[in-house]
């Protein structure tokens, strides 16, 4: 019995509608052909690596798993490029391709194109490099009914820096704290980021946003104020705080710049007033704190002169370490932020090239 109603179960999954039944019109037969060609989408490499002002190629490729072709030709490629926001919560449009239609989006505009280099190449340049370019991005590929993704990371090379404004320690929210390192030719940092300045030294016990909203700090050598004296070393984290209300420090993110930094030669020491306009008269502009960094990190720069820099703050670089300036470490020296009226220092100024 019940091999007679599996057979009758069977008879009716594969029974086809009467060509002469009119009432049956709108029913249909689908065929899944499941070892037909399946798109796929590739990136030959997963990371790679550029600098602000560059140009890099975003590799990807797409080929259908069971022919040698690039596409069907049965329909229209569709290529998609999107950046996937820190805290992958949503994707930011960057280009659009299909057939002889081109569009690119925000400040990707007239900066990014796709190589094309061969039929089934989607891979996406980007010129003109910024430092909010930084990030992972998400290649679509869309044929007729199939699609398929992968995601390339651009990495920057650049410093990682902490910051607090002239207010002091935790007087940063979010957003304050973006502006802070915006205003200081920065931007802030992702946990990435953090991660690999930990890994190359970076040890800070004050707590500071990053790119994702999560607080966390770097610790090199544990000791009580720092998490205990009997903990491992790691980046801290202190989880996600809210955006408007709570406030800590930043660690901020700056890449090469195309400029000069230098200390300004002068006959005497300076206001800050007078540290803005003696940089002027220069032909340049007061130096700002993410440039200091860079100056120090990428290009080796070393003067053991405390300078005004922007924000009102006095700093001095020392990558060779001696006496009476930083015996002990390679850093960017932090004096304070001075009475600007009355305390007379150098100052750093910067020239960018056009």
């Amino acid at each position: 019995m019940k091999s007679l109603l599996f057979l009758v179960l069977i008879s009716v999954c594969w029974a086809e509608p009467h060509p002469d039944n009119s009432t049956l019109d709108h029913e249909r037969i689908i065929h899944v052909q499941e070892n037909g060609p399946r798109l796929l989408v590739v990136a030959e490499q997963a990371k790679i690596f550029s600098h602000r002002g560059g140009n890099v190629t975003l590799p990807c490729k797409f080929y259908h798993e069971h022919t040698s072709t690039a596409g069907s030709g049965t329909h229209k490629i569709r290529v998609k490029w999107t950046k996937l926001t820190s805290d992958y919560l949503k994707e930011v449009d960057v280009f659009v391709a299909m057939g002889h239609h081109r569009k690119s989006y925000g400040n990707y505009q007239g900066r990014v194109s796709l190589r094309g280099s061969s039929e089934n190449d989607a891979s996406l340049i980007i010129t003109n490099i910024i430092l909010e370019d930084y990030g992972r991005y998400k290649c679509e590929v869309i044929e007729g009914l199939e699609d398929d993704t992968a995601v390339v990371a651009l990495n920057l090379e650049g410093v990682v820096f902490p910051y607090s404004p002239r207010l002091g320690r935790y007087n940063l929210n979010f957003h304050e704290a973006q502006r802070a390192c915006l205003d200081q030719d920065s931007v802030i940092a992702s946990f990435d980021q953090l991660y690999d300045a930990w890994r190359s030294g970076l040890d800070w016990c004050n707590a500071g946003w990053l790119s994702d909203g999560s607080v966390q700090y770097p610790i090199t050598k544990p000791r009580e104020p720092c998490g205990g004296k009997n903990t491992v070393p790691g980046v801290r984290n202190y989880g996600f705080w809210d955006k408007d209300r709570s406030r800590y420090d930043v660690f901020c993110f700056t890449s090469n710049f195309n400029g000069r930094f230098y200390y300004l030669i002068h006959p005497t020491k300076l206001t800050y007033d007078e540290a803005v306009q003696a940089c002027l008269k220069d032909g340049a502009q007061i130096a700002k704190v993410g440039q200091i960094f860079a100056a120090w990190k990428l290009l080796g720069y070393d003067r053991c002169d405390a300078g005004w820099l922007a924000d009102g703050s006095v700093r001095y670089p020392i990558s060779r370490p001696r006496k009476r300036c930083s015996p002990n470490e390679a850093a960017v020296r932090f004096v304070g932020f001075p009475d600007k009226k009355h305390k007379l220092y150098g100052v750093y100024c910067f020239r960018a090239y056009n």
